[in-house]
């Protein structure tokens, strides 16, 4: 057997050989300045809730709705009975749609993230779920506030005009407590809805259970007679009455809380621990 050698001069690549070789991957290089110490911040977190909420097709057409609502009802208002109405009534005709919509742009800022599967994206650059559950409660109350205040003032220049043009007597009085009811009533409704969504993490099913479960209580509550007492404590269609009428007893606080507690209060609660918890796809 023989053996054979290589020259060292025969193992050389020739330059056009070598050209013709794949390149290497270069290493990137290191990103100058300083390091990141700490996470997201909750305002930010905060401002990309609020986008979630209103810089969406779905969450647009809701507002238009509830502009369009608003702008036919206060419309109504404006011609009937010569616009003889008191500024608490047109801002009852401002601030019912609100409260009745407003939960489902909430309901959808929750479930975006499971029903669009963008959950790994959120909680992949802030994985404490926590503060992101947080911030979507807060950027859903700021949305509630804001919407009372525009209802504030959209009853304000509707109750003016009516003045102005139609020749009313104005009509400005308004007890806190109803002021209050009115506020609370929309914030209520939207923080109810984002627990909702959180609880079910599916938007219709979340829709159709804020819709229906109060609805069907109220009516079971009405048409059956022992269901009636416990009405009085759990219906918040029944516990918020009396704050629409400027006066609340001290049993008719606890009637309110504990309605509070099981429509509002406990939907968030198990709803945030639910997103905490949850497999995220």
């Amino acid at each position: 057997m023989t053996a054979t050698t290589t020259s060292p001069v025969a193992t050389q690549v020739s330059p056009t050989a070598e050209s013709a070789l794949p390149a290497v991957a270069k290493v990137p290089s290191r990103i100058v300045g300083p390091r990141p110490t700490t996470g997201v911040p909750f305002g930010r977190l905060i401002h990309v809730e609020l986008r979630k909420m209103l810089d969406t097709r779905a969450g647009r057409w809701l507002l238009i709705g509830i502009g369009a609502i608003i702008a036919v009802a206060l419309t109504i208002m404006f011609f009937n009975e010569g616009g003889e109405h008191a500024f608490g009534e047109y801002l009852q005709a401002t601030t019912m749609p609100m409260a009745l919509i407003l939960p489902v742009v909430g309901i959808l800022a929750v479930t975006a993230e499971w029903s669009q599967r963008t959950g790994l994206v959120t909680f992949g650059l802030e994985p404490r779920r926590i503060r992101v559950a947080w911030a979507k409660t807060l950027a859903a109350l700021f949305v509630g506030v804001c919407a009372f205040a525009l209802s504030l003032v959209l009853a304000g220049i509707a109750h003016q005009s009516a003045i102005t043009f139609r020749g009313i007597t104005g009509d400005w009085s308004i007890d806190a407590l109803v002021l209050l009811g009115a506020g609370g009533y929309v914030l209520l409704g939207i923080a109810q809805g984002v627990g909702f969504g959180m609880l079910f993490k599916n938007t219709p099913a979340a829709v159709v259970v804020f819709f229906v479960l109060p609805t069907a209580w109220s009516i079971l509550a009405s048409m059956v007679s022992w269901l009636r007492d416990a009405a009085t404590w759990l219906d918040m269609n029944q516990t918020m009455q009396p704050l629409f009428e400027g006066s609340l007893t001290g049993a008719q606080w606890a009637h309110l809380g504990t309605s509070v507690g099981l429509w509002v209060i406990a939907p968030l609660a198990v709803g945030i621990w639910r997103l905490t918890r949850a497999e995220v796809k």
